[in-house]
């Protein structure tokens, strides 16, 4: 199991975890930035006003209203990475990895502007009636290439089933088994709800949302997404003011720490530039998906007439999602200061390393030395050989680092009591014994960090049920909305008799995450992401001066209906 991980790992960092991924997504969305004339900027009153049905019209083909397109499909983006995602990103790269979270989404906007606009010109009618979308439609219909010989060469079919494909493992990747797993260890933490339980309430509610298709689903997330983006903006409102004599020094340090890095501060060790600009791209994208292809398939559905028009409605998904949301999220971090705080907690053994000597964090000169082995610009010698553990201490001089901070009053259990005994440590890492628990103080990241900051305010230990609920309606409407994308793939790749037998299984992989350990999903996530973006930009690139000439029929359209007003320029 260990050599499988290494394996996939080693792919998602070969693609989704390159430098050349995070390059061409962005890269793709600062070209039609410019090429379009900034249309995030230019079209945004535009697209509030068509959300409300400004341009519909009557005999408008579809299953959904913009409204709820814009909810199915945000209700997909809005999850766990609003929570644990931003949470990860500070711990990782610092404030400055927020700034660039903000960058890729205001990127992102266009991106999604493009990509919907696409999908919905080149939907289908299923058998059944309802609308079938998505980024595999345009490829397998625009992108071909007359070859010198007179053949036609439709390399877009290939990249279509691709598509369509990591769509399918993408939906039990991204928005089924992870967000069940962190509802199921939230309602635990919290509540003290058994995993079995959650696993059986949900899954029998999933089964009931999603059986009802589309309409069934947008009709529950038109409610479920304003209620619960409600709920944690009152709670995140709470904690910045409660804390407010941190709110201007925390905006300063997002933006000072993109030209400086970030620097050693509390039990935080510092980034580098280059890192929080890698995780907070990353992490952009994994909140709002902008470029990889899913939201158009929600989109896909909306009744509208002219595609652009849905375009201008999805490319408020990026702003409302990470711009709002997310940047919500980071500064309820950052005021409550949180993030460079060491809090006693398990270890995860993926997170733990293990020094071969004492180092102290109050020498400035080893200070220096363990913020440049955790930033990764120079390695410090990593402990090779037995650990002795006498009544749960361990009594060698040497350093454990955990969660990229130094440990402190390190424990070691067996079975709930002290642990007596040698431990063999294979560079830097426990090995042979995994029923051993190491606990301590150290940073913590994802959702726990950002439950413990909605604590910091005038509700007190009561803010962390605002991050248990915010989480659970979060982590739900993202497997309700995963759930119609990943069915869609399976109508381009099977027909629609497919559906019922991907409907069975989603639920009962849903069911099974919230019981079972789901780490290597993480991973094969991100490689399905990967694999869901990559063909969907190249065909975004591929078409440009066609969607250059949709947008110029819109706005002569928009023109000719509403004479009084000044559409801008194309």
């Amino acid at each position: 199991m260990q050599h499988f991980s290494d394996l996939l790992t080693s792919i998602d960092s070969a693609i989704g975890g390159s430098q050349w991924f995070v390059f061409l997504l962005l890269g793709t969305g600062l070209f039609f930035t410019l090429y379009l004339v900034f249309p995030q900027l230019r079209y945004f009153k535009y697209a509030l006003k068509i959300v409300r049905g400004k341009f519909d019209r009557d005999g408008d083909e579809g299953d959904t209203s913009h409204f709820q397109a814009l909810t199915t499909a945000l209700s997909g983006t809005v999850g766990t990475g609003n929570i644990a995602g931003v949470a990860f990103a500070l711990h990782l790269g610092g404030p400055a990895a927020l700034f660039w979270m903000l960058v890729t989404a205001v990127i992102g906007m266009t991106t999604k502007f493009v990509e919907v606009t696409l999908s919905h010109k080149y939907r289908e009618k299923a058998p059944d009636g309802s609308i079938a979308g998505g980024p595999m439609y345009y490829m397998k219909k625009r992108l071909w290439l007359k070859l010198p010989s007179g053949r036609t060469l439709r390399f877009g079919k290939v990249l279509a089933a691709l598509f369509a494909v990591a769509t399918v493992f993408s939906s039990f990747g991204t928005g089924n088994l992870p967000q069940v797993n962190s509802i199921a260890n939230s309602l635990w933490e919290t509540f003290s709800i058994p995993h079995l339980y959650t696993g059986i309430v949900l899954s029998i509610l999933l089964a009931f949302v999603i059986v009802g298709g589309i309409k069934r689903i947008a009709k529950v997330t038109q409610t479920l997404v304003p209620a619960m983006a409600l709920i944690y903006f009152a709670g995140a409102i709470l904690v910045i003011a409660f804390n407010y004599d941190n709110i201007w020094p925390s905006m300063v340090a997002v933006v000072k720490d993109v030209f400086t890095g970030s620097a050693a501060s509390g039990g935080f060790l510092g980034a580098s530039i280059a890192f929080a600009f890698n995780r907070g791209v990353n992490r952009g994208l994994f909140s709002n998906e902008a470029g990889q292809g899913s939201a158009p398939i929600a989109h896909a559905a909306a009744r509208a007439h002219e595609p652009v028009s849905e375009g201008l409605v999805a490319l408020l998904e990026p702003f409302i999602d990470t711009i709002i949301i997310c940047s919500i999220t980071g500064m309820t971090l950052l005021a409550s200061g949180v993030w460079q705080e060491k809090h006693e907690n398990l270890f995860q053994t993926a997170d733990m390393e293990i020094l071969d000597q004492r180092y102290h964090e109050e020498q400035e000169e080893q200070l220096q030395l363990l913020a440049n082995h955790v930033k990764g610009s120079a390695s410090l010698p990593l402990f090779n050989g037995e650990l002795e553990v006498a009544e749960g201490v361990i009594t060698n001089e040497l350093t454990v680092i955990h969660a990229r901070s130094v440990a402190e009053n390190v424990r070691i259990q067996q079975g709930g009591k002290p642990y007596t005994g040698s431990i063999r440590v294979r560079q830097g890492k426990p090995v042979g014994q995994p029923q051993l628990q190491f606990y301590g103080r150290s940073l913590i990241h994802s959702a726990p960090l950002t439950t413990i900051a909605f604590s910091r305010s005038w509700l007190g230990p009561w803010g962390k049920y605002i991050v248990a609920i915010g989480l659970l309606l979060f982590a739900f409407s993202t497997a309700i909305s995963w759930s119609y994308y990943g069915g869609r793939a399976m109508v381009y790749l099977f027909g629609l008799q497919s559906v019922l037998y991907y409907k069975i299984v989603y639920v009962i992989g849903f069911f099974l995450a919230a019981i079972l350990d789901t780490s290597l999903i993480w991973i094969f996530s991100g490689i399905t992401i990967a694999l869901m973006t990559i063909p969907n930009l190249l065909g975004m690139l591929w078409l440009h001066k066609e969607v250059k000439t949709e947008v110029k029929s819109f706005w002569n359209e928009y023109a000719e209906r509403f004479p009084e007003e000044k559409p801008p320029r194309y």
